[in-house]
């Protein structure tokens, strides 16, 4: 089952926000915690979840929040992260969550729905391109963080 994610499923989802960065090897960014992310979900607003859900227990999440387009002059969404334990993977639960993302983009008017992948992460390239996904060579993203950003300006 997917759903939009509740206030109570934030400590799963920081659970599985772990699993991700352990699997990406980026466990040294965790900076956030459950009560974190709860605030920047049902508080602040920041962005929104969906939830696969399977026998009661929270087993992939969808994260994702509004973006623009100066080019389509329309909304889009941004994808910061699509995960299903490894253990559920196959079973078409990553597909119905992105396709929920879709739904919800389709219906705010969006015009493009959008992430990144980590160039070496194969499995999860082959999988987006299966959807119909396609990976813009010609574009890098950029990243202000940590001291550079608290560096930047006046």
């Amino acid at each position: 089952m997917i759903r939009p994610a509740e206030r109570r499923d934030c400590a799963a989802i920081w659970g599985l926000i772990v699993r991700l960065a352990e699997y990406e090897r980026l466990e040294h960014q965790l900076a956030g915690s459950p009560k974190a992310l709860e605030r920047a979900l049902f508080e602040e607003r920041c962005g929104e979840a969906l939830v696969a859900v399977e026998g009661g227990e929270v087993v992939g999440y969808a994260l994702f929040y509004p973006t623009f387009s100066t080019f389509l002059a329309r909304p889009g969404l941004w994808l910061e992260d699509l995960f299903v334990v490894p253990e559920r993977r196959g079973t078409g639960l990553g597909k119905a969550l992105l396709s929920e993302v879709v739904r919800i983009a389709r219906a705010r008017g969006a015009g493009r729905v959008e992430w990144s992948v980590l160039d070496w992460n194969e499995p999860a390239i082959r999988f987006y391109e299966s959807l119909g996904a396609r990976l813009v060579p010609d574009w890098r993203f950029c990243r202000l963080d940590g001291e550079a950003l608290e560096r930047f300006g006046p």
